[in-house]
C-alpha cells in the first residue's frame, strides 16, 4: 500500500468516525429544547450530510487497502496482527452493510434494529482499528525500520 492511500484512508476513518459520533450525540444525547422541534441541534443535518458524503469514500479506500494490503497479508505466511485485522474486516464490513441499509429502512423496529447495529459495529471497528494500527507501528519499529508509508511526509 503507498502511503497516500494510508493517510487519506486514515484522515477519512477520522472524519467517518468524528461526524458519525458527534449525529450520534446530537440525534439521540442531546435533550431537544423545543418539543417540537424535528432536529435537537443546527449542526445535525450538516453533520449527516458529512457523514453520509464521506462514508462511501471511505468504503472505496478501504477497498483499495483490502487488495493492496489485507490480501496480501491473508497470503502471507506470518500471522502478526492477524486478529485485530480480520476484526476489522469483519467488523467494517457489517458498519458497511448496515449503514447502507438505514438509508432505505422504513419500518420502525428494522430502523432501530439497524442503528444499535451500526453504532456497535462501528465502536468495535474504530477500536480494532487503532489497535490494529498500535501493533502495526510496534511490529515495524521492533524490526529497526520504519517504511515510507509510516512517516509524515515533510
Amino acid at each position: 500500500m503507498t502511503w497516500w492511500e494510508q493517510w487519506a484512508f486514515n484522515l477519512l476513518h477520522a472524519v467517518v468516525a468524528m461526524t458519525g459520533v458527534a449525529y450520534l450525540y446530537m440525534k439521540y444525547a442531546m435533550p431537544a429544547t423545543d418539543p417540537f422541534a424535528v432536529i435537537n441541534h443546527p449542526w445535525q443535518p450538516a453533520t449527516l450530510s458529512l457523514h453520509v458524503v464521506a462514508a462511501p469514500v471511505f468504503i472505496a479506500f478501504f477497498g483499495m487497502l483490502f487488495r493492496s494490503h489485507t490480501l496480501r497479508k491473508l497470503a502471507s505466511p506470518n500471522p502478526a496482527n492477524r486478529r485485530t485485522g480480520w476484526t476489522s474486516l469483519i467488523s467494517f464490513s457489517t458498519m458497511a452493510l448496515t449503514g447502507y441499509l438505514l438509508q432505505v429502512a422504513s419500518d420502525p423496529a428494522w430502523l432501530s434494529g439497524l442503528v444499535w447495529a451500526h453504532v456497535s459495529t462501528s465502536l468495535i471497528f474504530v477500536a480494532a482499528y487503532g489497535v490494529h494500527l498500535v501493533i502495526g507501528w510496534r511490529l515495524t519499529t521492533a524490526a529497526g525500520t520504519v517504511p515510507r508509508e509510516a512517516r509524515f511526509p515533510l
